[in-house]
């Protein structure tokens, strides 16, 4: 039995369906939970949905049509590479025109102003894509982080309280996208505050073991000296910032704690292994927003060749020691 910890990034999240599909493969690996943001959630939602209706094929096939919705639906977006950048092979928006003007504007203007009526390609989509009264009964237990705007918090939607518009708020890029209202309360991105939440899958699971699917790098060597690697470089860190200090948390609270009491047991006992690739290094943050087939292909293929590999180098590992090692975290404080 395992969880599931699943980063948000937009089209780079075409990177975590490949992980997915190959970990279906896996029948001895078994899915109690997942917690997921932004794109993780999307993931996460059309993989417990599909799984619930039909077992991991019907997992496997409902996120292959929901990743050809999102490109179908991109057909005719003004985010498209230039000439040279597809000439070159190059996945990059930095030389795309549209792009650029549209990333000026946006220093100006707000969503309110260029999308004044909030639409959301997506919200189509994650509504044909999803039963969403099959997922708030399924089995897979889902944790999906929204961060609050009032409170600057984040806040945890469960199975029952999943709809399209939750998981539009866990991806609502607030330069991009107008706050999702829910219950009152208007919600960004939750890659602010969890990118994705691992206390739940800690305090609500069983399993001992997670694996992470990290698609935003952590480090990266030398100074971002251009205005576009600045950017770049921002965007990580601020989406890895929560995630690195929940990573910290576990690391010290397995230290200390009292392995007399059962909360306490649970974290001494968690075991971390992580699902990540250089390829992903290599990607700036103007590619999260180009969602070509060929592009989302290639994340897929890559995603199912990193999960293979860490299948290969650490299945014996799963139920039995973290691979991912916490403690240089705190060695790093």
């Amino acid at each position: 039995m395992i969880d599931l910890a699943l980063q948000g990034g937009g089209a780079h999240g075409a990177f975590t369906w490949g992980v997915l599909d190959r970990l279906l493969d896996e029948t001895w690996l078994q899915i109690e939970g997942i917690s997921g943001t932004s794109a993780g959630a999307m993931n996460a939602a059309v993989l417990v949905a599909g799984h619930a209706e039909g077992g991991r094929e019907g997992a496997k096939a409902q996120l292959e049509q929901f990743w050809r919705s999102v490109s179908d639906g991109a057909t005719f977006s003004p985010f498209r590479r230039s000439p040279i950048d597809v000439l070159l092979g190059r996945w990059t928006l930095d030389t795309s025109p549209l792009f650029l003007a549209f990333d000026l504007m946006a220093r100006v203007l707000s969503p309110y102003d260029l999308n004044p009526h909030g639409i959301n390609p997506l919200s189509k989509i994650l509504a044909s894509c999803i039963d969403f009264e099959r997922l708030a009964k399924a089995p897979i237990k889902l944790f999906v982080t929204a961060t609050n705007v009032r409170t600057g918090r984040g806040r945890v939607f469960r199975n029952a309280e999943l709809t399209p518009e939750v998981l539009l708020a866990s991806a609502c890029l607030p330069t991009l996208f107008q706050a999702v209202e829910i219950d009152g309360e208007a919600y960004w991105d939750g890659g602010f505050a969890g990118n994705p939440t691992m206390t739940p899958l800690v305090r609500e699971c069983d399993s001992p073991d997670t694996i992470l699917v990290q698609v935003n790098p952590v480090e990266r060597h030398g100074t971002p000296r251009s205005a576009r690697e600045i950017v770049n470089r921002v965007n990580e860190v601020s989406f890895n910032a929560t995630l690195l200090k929940e990573l910290r948390m576990i690391a010290l609270l397995r230290q200390v704690s009292d392995l007399g009491n059962s909360e306490g047991a649970r974290w001494a006992q968690m075991r971390i292994h992580r699902i990540t690739s250089e390829i992903m290094t290599g990607l700036g943050y103007s590619s999260k927003l180009n969602a070509e087939w060929e592009f989302l292909i290639m994340l897929r293929d890559e995603g199912r060749r990193a999960a293979d590999a860490f299948l290969e180098a650490h299945a014996p590992d799963i139920g039995v020691r973290s691979t991912f090692d916490l403690d240089h975290l705190i060695e790093q404080v």
